[in-house]
């Protein structure tokens, strides 16, 4: 399924004081033609590994012939090792010429051609190559008198089935979600894009965990300079482990002292593939359902894999919707603050009169106000993540209720207060968790800017705030584009999206050579106007 990348520069060699340890010794190791010798070396280097299995057995022709086989208890499917490899070679192996016994010196070769029945092999003379293969869950199998190890595909752990993503939720669209094994999220990706320049380079990352990782991109449409940075930063972290993306995302984005996420991040394959068809590139990582797509872009916030399977006037409904949600989530309760302290001469005369008598038996500011409120409902927000999931949706509900019917009550906060906080964080919820995590951080700067300097420390932040985003880049790529730089045909799929026979191209600015998408006239034409 998978091919070894050799366009990967070349990994740094890892000093021996780099992480506080040595080269094992086993990788500068080559295997012997001694069977005894060869299974040996495995042995100490699997010491005190109950779980790894060595079974030596006598080849069917010529009892002679030893054979061993080593595999991971768990990791590897009992069914292909005892039917496809021990039962064959054990008992079945055919001969050449019948009544002719299979001499050492070509037993590997006739075992390879003859006496295996699986779908995958490999060969190997190096002892990291067969110590990786037995821990990926393959079996490795030694003939005595070849110092040469056959790798036999038989990997069959457990796994979680595919299901829908909890990540993006959607109304009218697949089904299908990311996993955690990287060769049930490759195959999935080849399902939706079934054509061969769809690329899936591999390589390993973590001194430790040597945790498989893909590269996917479509030849011809992504860009190259960007397939070749993504590449060389990779190859250039130096790290113990990969549990997870984020280990790699905070290692290859560009500024990663911005609270704004520069890489995408989802569990969706329809979404992936889509990035893919126009013209980024994923990283996939093995234990993982969450994959990574490069250059980001800021309007992608807004946007919504079921804004492309409903008609274009709905889903640019849906996104203006979405725009007006982000500017409540972020502005709500900076522009509350600012007005009931500073400028209550900008609120109409009712408005201001009934907002003075609901705080007037308040004993904070509007300030320490909004803050308590929102520091109580983030804590309400993460406390029902984190429970289990009934539990979790009483929590966020019915605390929300009584925790505010409380505060009200008890003369700490006023009810407008409370009707802000709750605008601002049900509006966040419209977004994917990336940006709500996004927005929940630069809110409270300023809150804070807005209950001390008023409306002009609120202009002042969204000016720097806006300088910051302008800057930003992902890959090289502006994250603001197609705003900044303006490209007249990349707004077809900003704040609105454009129908389909209408958006002609991909984003230009991603840099790839094929920018076509479709062919012109695919507007949907009436039988009526034909005839005429």
């Amino acid at each position: 399924m998978f091919r070894l990348s050799r366009t990967f520069p070349k990994r740094r060699q890892v000093n021996s004081g780099a992480a506080g340890q040595d080269t094992p010794e086993w990788q500068d190791l080559g295997l012997s033609d001694s069977l005894d010798k060869n299974i040996k070396m495995l042995k100490d280097t699997f010491a005190n590994c109950s779980d790894i299995v060595f079974r030596q057995f006598a080849l069917a022709q010529n009892e002679d012939i030893r054979l061993a086989l080593i595999y991971t208890e768990g990791l590897t499917d009992k069914n292909q090792v005892g039917d496809q490899i021990m039962r064959t070679l054990s008992l079945e192996l055919p001969a050449v010429i019948s009544g002719e016994r299979i001499k050492k010196e070509r037993a590997l070769e006739l075992i390879k051609q003859r006496g295996l029945c699986i779908h995958k092999i490999n060969e190997t003379n190096r002892m990291e190559k067969v110590v990786d293969a037995i821990l990926s869950g393959d079996t490795v199998l030694l003939v005595d008198g070849h110092a040469t190890a056959i790798i036999n595909g038989s990997r069959g752990w457990a796994a979680r089935a595919v299901e829908d993503s909890v990540i993006d939720r959607l109304v009218r669209g697949p089904r299908e979600a990311f996993v955690e094994t990287l060769g049930t999220n490759t195959s999935l990706l080849r399902r939706k894009i079934k054509n061969p320049s769809l690329k899936i380079e591999t390589t390993k990352i973590g001194r430790v965990t040597r945790t498989d990782v893909a590269v996917a991109y479509i030849q011809g449409i992504a860009n190259p300079k960007i397939v070749e940075e993504l590449r060389r930063r990779l190859a250039k972290i130096d790290i113990d482990g990969i549990l997870e993306s984020g280990y790699i995302e905070e290692l290859i984005e560009d500024n990663p002292l911005s609270p704004f996420c520069t890489i995408n991040h989802t569990d969706r394959v329809d979404k992936v593939a889509a990035f893919l068809l126009e013209g980024r590139v994923a990283v996939m990582v093995d234990g993982t359902p969450n994959v990574m797509s490069v250059p980001a872009l800021f309007i992608e916030l807004f946007h919504n894999p079921e804004d492309y399977y409903q008609r274009y006037i709905f889903s640019s409904a849906i996104r203006m919707l979405r725009i007006i949600t982000f500017f409540l989530t972020l502005l709500t309760p900076a522009l509350y603050v600012a007005f009931t302290t500073y400028h209550p001469e900008l609120l109409p005369t009712s408005l201001l009169l009934s907002v003075a008598g609901q705080r007037e038996a308040v004993p904070f500011p509007a300030f320490v106000e909004v803050l308590i409120m929102e520091l109580t409902f983030e804590i309400l927000r993460e406390a029902g993540i984190r429970m289990p999931q009934p539990m979790g949706q009483a929590l966020s509900i019915v605390g929300a209720l009584v925790i505010g019917e409380a505060a009200v009550r008890a003369g700490m906060v006023a009810p407008a207060t409370v009707i802000v906080v709750a605008v601002t964080g049900i509006a966040s919820f419209t977004f994917c968790y990336t940006a709500t995590i996004t927005l929940r951080l630069i809110r409270f700067p300023l809150l804070l800017i807005s209950g001390t300097l008023g409306l002009y420390g609120l202009g002042a932040g969204l000016f720097v705030l806006t300088i910051h985003v302008v800057g930003l880049r992902s890959f090289g790529v502006p994250f603001l584009s197609p705003l900044a730089p303006l490209s007249v045909e990349g707004l077809k799929d900003t704040a609105v999206r454009a129908p389909w026979w209408a958006m002609f191209t991909r984003p230009a600015l991603l840099g790839g050579k094929n920018i076509q998408r479709e062919s012109p006239g695919l507007k949907p034409d009436p039988p009526q106007k034909r005839r005429k």
